[in-house]
């Protein structure tokens, strides 16, 4: 159990590291969410590597420990993609060897990531391959620069408190007080451009649609959604008719934070799933 950095591509990432005795072919890579961290996954790191795989989670560029690059360029979706894969190499980990764990918009990153034909698996929480619709798309990133613009004049606290209140994250009322005091004080260790910079340069109006390329990903995916959460829930139902081996899992009593409302659940889909593809 240990946390620690790896420097990649002239920056910092931060690192939490679980079950590093277990084999190499038995890795899991997490990539959280926007306002996320390695850290926000909490327990399941540990749950996850009790069924003997070896887990990796990353700070993304601008969150958590990770250092925050000054220019929207260098937060690009191509950037993540690089960083990712340099960050597993200095970890020791090879091609083949890995499944990568996407959540919302490390989901997002974590799709792009897996057409690099590095990993053997993916499993995508609550995930979206893009907004077709090029007007959309303009539209949405108008709306990514002026939230992004507001975190940075209004500040981290008053950005969390708006964040917290949108109906995506609706049935997290139902959470625990102790998850949700937790959830809220890992938000409020955000650095404004760190998250400012991340909307501008992988937000969902800057990322290109990648619907079109699901169906030449040829690996095994879990896709995970809440019954809660509509959107997501249709969305993962269409990315499962695209893609070639695809798993599908509409969670009960859950929303868009299937990990944090039905994390029982969450930790047996994932573990199983890792087994299976390493076993396979």
């Amino acid at each position: 159990m240990s946390s620690r950095f790896v420097y990649v591509n002239g920056i910092k990432l931060g690192v939490e590291l679980r079950g590093e005795n277990s084999s190499r072919d038995q890795t899991l890579v997490l990539l959280h969410g926007f306002t996320g961290s390695a850290a926000g996954w909490g327990n399941h790191l540990e749950t996850l590597a009790n069924y003997g795989l070896r887990i990796i989670a990353l700070d993304l560029p601008g969150h958590g420990h990770s250092e925050v690059p000054q220019t929207p360029e260098r937060f690009s979706i191509e950037h993540h993609r690089d960083d990712i894969l340099a960050a597993l190499q200095a970890l020791e980990v090879h091609a083949g060897q890995a499944t990568l764990l996407g959540y919302s918009m490390g989901g997002r990153i974590a799709l792009y990531t897996a057409f690099s034909s590095f990993f053997h698996a993916l499993v995508l929480e609550s995930a979206s391959p893009g907004i077709e619709n090029p007007e959309e798309r303009e539209e949405r990133r108008r709306s990514d620069e002026m939230l992004a613009a507001s975190i940075e004049h209004e500040g981290v606290p008053a950005f969390v408190e708006r964040w917290e209140r949108l109906p995506l994250f609706a049935s997290h009322q139902t959470l625990p007080s102790e998850t949700k005091e937790a959830l809220h004080t890992q938000r409020l260790q955000n650095n404004a451009t760190g998250l400012a910079q991340s909307l501008r340069g992988v937000g969902t109006g800057a990322q290109p649609s990648f619907y079109r390329q699901l169906p030449t990903l040829h690996i095994p995916v879990l896709l995970i959604a809440g019954a809660l959460d509509v959107k997501f829930t249709k969305i993962a139902q269409r990315m499962a008719q695209l893609l070639q081996q695809a798993q599908l899992h509409i969670v009960p009593a859950a929303g868009h934070t299937v990990h944090l409302e039905q994390p029982q659940v969450f930790t047996s889909l994932v573990g199983d799933f890792c087994l299976s593809v390493s076993h396979s």
